[in-house]
């Protein structure tokens, strides 16, 4: 069985490493425990946290265990990495509430019973430190000078760095050590620009315990046209269906380029690397059948078989998809039999009966539901032939939707270029 960083590096996960040599001795010696930290800004992880939470399951599913850190203690401070301004401060309450919503969402993609993982929160150690006796003990190991040449502060430096975020640093270092001292834990993981903290973080278990810890990053992930991982036109991806629903999450899968989807079938999915490997020879539409099985699994991991499957089959339905050719993809759970017929998912938006007598017009319908951003997006989409109403392309901007539109039905398709669709409801009221 391979083990974990051996895993990580073969679906192109790492980076940065401190010493390949160490860390493939750290791992030759049995299980590993490893951590990383995730920030509670927000009461959702998204899309772009993808990376750190799959590199956790799957060293855990090698047989360590992952350390999952809600930063609680070190939310209240903000940091610096890789921005330009300083961060709003949040209240105690306020990351307190979004910790424990991070808490239940990573259980989701790692297994905490048992002590089969850990998941913890910086707040129960870093807010109970005596401030004088930390600068004393942990403090006299770090230099400014150092510090200062961090790519992380370099860049805060030219807007102003606050004597707050500047002590980011030394806490995270800190974290590492915690983790050390109580928990055994030898290997910190996360982003690039989380490098010089990281090394931070080694540097002082030397100083302090005279063992070695290491430290390994993962790649910035953007998509082959170099647009950053998660974001769409509205919006953010989130982790959470309440914000982001399992319909729009697999479409934003499904929807990736044909050049990102061998990388992200490594990256976001459980599939073996034989399975993925075939993705190479694949062009036209059994490429767009590995798209799916992509969105599928992504899907299934984040939100669950139910939901996948209920995405897949309104994708299907949707788009008027063939099934997966049953010789590919071997090691996935996606159905291979033509789906029943099922909108379910599909978004929705409901008309009074009564507002469509003297029609509506198709620009606000589509703007108010959501498709589009705004009635001029709408309106340029239809000029260039982007609209279409049960596969009709709309013609005019000044057009309107009527009740006889429905033709008898209570509903209609509204499409937005080639794979966004809104179901029109008409209300009896």
């Amino acid at each position: 069985m391979k083990n974990g960083y051996e895993i990580l590096k073969q679906r192109g996960f790492i980076e940065q490493f401190t010493d390949e040599a160490l860390i493939t001795e750290l791992f030759s010696k049995g299980p590993v425990t490893c951590y990383i930290g995730f920030d509670p800004t927000a009461t959702s992880l998204h899309i772009g946290s993808l990376v750190p939470i799959m590199a956790l399951a799957y060293m855990q599913q090698s047989g360590n265990r992952p350390i999952a850190l809600v930063g609680g203690g070190t939310g209240l401070i903000g940091d610096p990495s890789g921005k330009t301004e300083m961060r709003q401060v949040m209240t105690r309450e306020k990351i307190d509430y979004n910790a424990a919503c991070l808490g239940r969402q990573l259980s989701k993609y790692i297994d905490f019973t048992d002590g089969k993982a850990l998941l913890l929160n910086n707040a129960d150690w870093l807010t109970r430190i005596n401030y004088i006796e930390f600068l004393r003990d942990i403090g006299r190991h770090f230099s400014v000078n150092r510090m200062l040449a961090a790519e992380s502060y370099k860049i805060r430096l030219e807007k102003g760095l606050n004597f707050i975020e500047f002590n980011y640093m030394l806490l995270q270092g800190y974290d590492f050590l915690y983790l050390y001292q109580n928990h055994g834990c030898a290997l910190q993981m996360g982003g690039n620009d989380q490098w010089g903290n990281m090394l931070a973080g080694t540097e002082l278990i030397r100083k302090v315990e005279a063992k070695d810890a290491h430290a390994l990053t993962f790649p910035l992930i953007t998509t082959s046209l170099g647009q950053k991982m998660g974001k769409t036109e509205k919006g953010t991806v989130w982790l959470d269906a309440e914000l982001t629903s399992p319909y729009e999450y697999y479409q934003y899968w499904v929807n990736c380029d044909d050049a990102d989807v061998e990388r992200f079938l490594k990256l976001f999915t459980f599939l073996s690397l034989e399975d993925i490997a075939v993705v190479r020879s694949l062009s036209d539409a059994r490429l767009n059948m590995a798209k799916a099985v992509l969105a599928y699994e992504a899907t299934k991991v984040t939100h669950g078989d139910e939901a996948a499957r209920a995405a897949w089959r309104a994708s299907m339905e949707a788009f008027h998809s063939r099934p997966v050719d049953p010789d590919l993809f071997v090691s996935s759970g996606i159905p291979r039999e033509a789906p029943e017929a099922d909108t379910s998912a599909i978004p929705r938006y409901a008309v009074s009966r009564k507002d469509f007598d003297s029609g509506l017009l198709i620009t606000s319908i589509c703007a108010k539901s959501g498709l589009t951003q705004s009635m001029s997006e709408t309106k340029r989409l239809i000029e260039q032939g982007g609209i279409y109403i049960n596969e009709r392309q709309v013609k005019s901007v000044d057009e309107k939707l009527c009740a006889d539109d429905f033709a008898g039905d209570s509903e209609l398709r509204v499409r937005k270029g080639k794979k966004k669709y809104l179901i029109v409801e008409m209300d009896k009221g």
